[in-house]
């Protein structure tokens, strides 16, 4: 076994640099890339020096961000298993965040797909869901709870086996001065729930592996993901995969595009977001 020499300065830094190289060696599948553009995952139709943000969130863990204005995230499925329930609020005004109940009434929609607005409460979109080869989503459901991860794995510890969204989301959320109050229903992407005709949900799993769903931040935007089970996931096993993230500077939903002008609930909640943001800058 090697000693460690940690007892003076030297020792500690020499140390603590060994470590890291040691580090940057071995974590190729889960961690954030610093910078980004060192990603072994770039998309294609993407170029590294635009990149803000590139990481591979591991199974039962949890990530957070705030992106700008007209950043977009591509958040991809490698495996089939990865469940992302996402949160989103306005970086600049917390108290502005996800509303998972208008977001499905002013599209008249409940179904998440290409084009859909992310809303807030105060009619503003936060972003648009502006690609999508997935369409297994769920916005009904919202994340698992400790109470529902306890009767389900036994443990629901952010630090344990089988946490729950419940407490990784709450962990995220610290990380910008925010608590569990400050957190709302979250979104399900990935794994996909439908009302069958009796009123139940079903759940539906996923598309299958290599699937992936960009948003466009239309406000600059704290982002928390939790990667954990979908709640209605049948089987027994805490089973999930894990989720790629890449974000890079691109541009905001403009009056030329097709879903700022969708339909007129639409076109009222994008120009809701222009004229607040325009009266801020």
């Amino acid at each position: 076994m090697t000693t460690r020499q940690t007892d003076t300065v030297a020792g500690a830094r020499s140390d603590a640099r060994s470590q890291a190289v040691s580090a940057a060696a071995t974590a190729t599948k889960s961690m954030p890339y610093v910078p980004a553009a060192t990603s072994p995952n770039i998309p294609p139709d993407v170029s590294p020096d635009a990149l803000t943000w590139a990481e591979t969130v591991p199974p039962a863990a949890y990530t957070h961000r705030v992106v700008a204005r007209g950043t977009r995230i591509r958040l991809e499925d490698p495996t089939g298993d990865a469940c992302a329930h996402l949160f989103l609020l306005r970086t600049d005004a917390p108290y502005e965040r996800l509303n998972v109940a208008d977001t499905l009434k002013i599209p008249w929609q409940a179904y998440l797909g290409p084009g859909h607005p992310l809303l807030s409460g105060d009619g503003r979109v936060l972003a648009t869901l502006a690609a999508d080869t997935s369409r297994h989503h769920d916005a009904f459901c919202g994340t698992t709870s400790d109470a529902w991860n306890i009767a389900k794995y036994g443990d629901a510890r952010p630090e344990g086996p089988t946490p729950s969204g419940q407490s990784l989301l709450t962990l995220a959320a610290a990380k910008h001065g925010l608590t569990l109050r400050d957190l709302g229903p979250t979104l399900s992407l990935f794994q996909g729930v439908r009302v069958a005709e009796d009123g139940a949900l079903r759940w539906q799993g996923s598309a299958g592996p290599c699937t992936s769903v960009d948003l466009v931040a239309e406000l600059p935007l704290t982002v928390l993901v939790a990667n954990v089970p979908h709640p209605l996931d049948p089987r027994p096993g805490y089973t999930v995969g894990p989720l790629r993230i890449h974000a890079w500077r691109s541009t905001p939903t403009g009056p030329g595009d097709e879903s700022f002008t969708a339909s007129p609930e639409r076109t009222r909640a994008y120009l809701n977001t222009l004229d607040d943001w325009e009266s801020r800058s």
